[in-house]
C-alpha cells in the first residue's frame, strides 16, 4: 500500500526539519560552550522538531485524503466566489441608473469575475454555468437573459452544495 504524495512530503520534510533542527542545535551548541553542549542542544532540538511535524501529520494526512471536507468545502467557496463576482459584474453591466458606471469600472468587475471563473478545483457544472452567465452578461443587450443565466448559476452552485 503506497501512501499517498502529500504524506510522502510531509515525511521527508520532516526528515529534514529534524536533521537541520539538531545540526542547528549542535551548531549553537557547539558556539556557546562546547562538545558537551552541542550534544544537550541537537539532543533538545532535534525531538523537539520532531514533536512538531508528528503533531501536524494528522491534519496533513486528513487533507490529503480523496473526498476530504478539505476539498469539498473548497470547490464550494470557489463556487459561492464565482457567484458573487459574476453577479457583481452583472451589476456593473447592467446599472440601475443608465450611464451610472463607466467602461473602467465595468472592466474593473468583469476581470475579477473571469479570474475566478477560471480557478482549478472548481466543479466542471459550475465552471459551464458561469461561462453561459459571463457570456450572457458580456453581450450586454439582454437584461432578461442575463438574469436568467445568473438564475442558472445560482441553482447549479446550489445543486453542488446538495450534492455531497
Amino acid at each position: 500500500m503506497t501512501s499517498p504524495p502529500a504524506a510522502r512530503i510531509h515525511l521527508m520534510t520532516t526528515f529534514f526539519l529534524v536533521t537541520c533542527g539538531a545540526l542547528g542545535g549542535a551548531c549553537f551548541g557547539l558556539l556557546l560552550g562546547g562538545r558537551g553542549t552541542a550534544v544537550v542542544a541537537a539532543g533538545a532540538a532535534g525531538p523537539r522538531a520532531g514533536t512538531g511535524a508528528f503533531l501536524s501529520r494528522r491534519q496533513v494526512r486528513h487533507s490529503s485524503s480523496p473526498g476530504s471536507c478539505r476539498s469539498t468545502k473548497y470547490a464550494e467557496g470557489i463556487a459561492d466566489a464565482v457567484l458573487v463576482n459574476i453577479a457583481t459584474y452583472q451589476a456593473a453591466a447592467f446599472p440601475l441608473p443608465p450611464g451610472g458606471l463607466t467602461e473602467e469600472e465595468r472592466d474593473a468587475r468583469r476581470t475579477p469575475a473571469y479570474r475566478v471563473a477560471a480557478v482549478d478545483g472548481l466543479p466542471s457544472a459550475v465552471r459551464v454555468s458561469a461561462a453561459d452567465a459571463l457570456d450572457a452578461v458580456d453581450q450586454g443587450r439582454d437584461t432578461d437573459h442575463a438574469q436568467a443565466a445568473m438564475d442558472a448559476l445560482f441553482l447549479t452552485v446550489y445543486e453542488h452544495r446538495r450534492i455531497r
